[in-house]
């Protein structure tokens, strides 16, 4: 079979995304890290790993357009849940309104329409117990995000104590997730913590689960 990812362009903006051949699928991946998101109009599948980090994938069915964010909010304060929910310009909450008004202007860009956007949120686990519970605090932010723009929330899997591998086919609006064991939570845990301690500063294969 030729390889199919040799026709399969890039989008503005995106070149800095790790894409790659899914010889599983036969499909071409891109995988987002913290920080990232990544629009698809040319049926390119979208992958991520979360720990406390969530991602929302938003689907235009009609338009064909689909994306994946990756983000966990800033830190401010003397405890993640100081969170200023009515305040759109807090510390803590801007990374996490960056990334959702990021992917869906992105997204209006490359043809979907605001008012068909239906979202699946992932990710926001807790990996350390004892720990704070960051994951939480993400998880309550993009639902609450979504419904104040009213966007149809149509399926959630978010807490727990796992970090998960998520992958979004954007043809059809279907997100398989797989669970990692420990160790893999220690290295996601690494990642994470990084990515946190850099916003914070700134100025400014197991059981897979199919959702439909």
């Amino acid at each position: 079979m030729a390889r199919l990812e040799i026709s399969v362009p890039v989008r503005a903006g995106f070149e800095h995304i790790n894409r790659y051949w899914d010889r599983q699928r036969h499909r071409v991946t891109a995988k987002i890290l913290p920080g990232e998101f990544f629009v698809s109009v040319h049926q390119e599948l979208i992958a991520t790993t979360l720990g406390s980090c969530v991602a929302a994938c938003l689907w235009d069915a009609r338009a064909g357009v689909g994306g994946m964010n990756h983000f966990m909010l800033a830190v401010t304060g003397d405890h993640p849940d100081a969170v200023r929910w009515g305040n759109q310009l807090s510390e803590a909450t801007r990374y996490g309104n960056y990334a959702m008004e990021h992917l869906i202007n992105e997204m209006l860009k490359a043809g979907a329409r605001r008012e068909q956007l239906v979202a699946k949120v992932f990710g926001g686990a807790n990996l350390i117990a004892g720990m704070s519970d960051i994951g939480r605090v993400n998880s309550e932010f993009v639902c609450r995000y979504l419904r104040d723009e009213k966007i149809t929330l149509v399926s959630k899997d978010l807490l727990g104590a796992s970090a998960r591998k998520v992958l979004f086919d954007p043809v059809n609006g279907k997100v398989f997730i797989k669970r990692l064991p420990e160790m893999g939570n220690r290295t996601v845990q690494s990642r994470e913590s990084t990515y946190r301690e850099g916003i914070t500063n700134q100025s400014m294969d197991g059981d897979i689960e199919l959702f439909e």
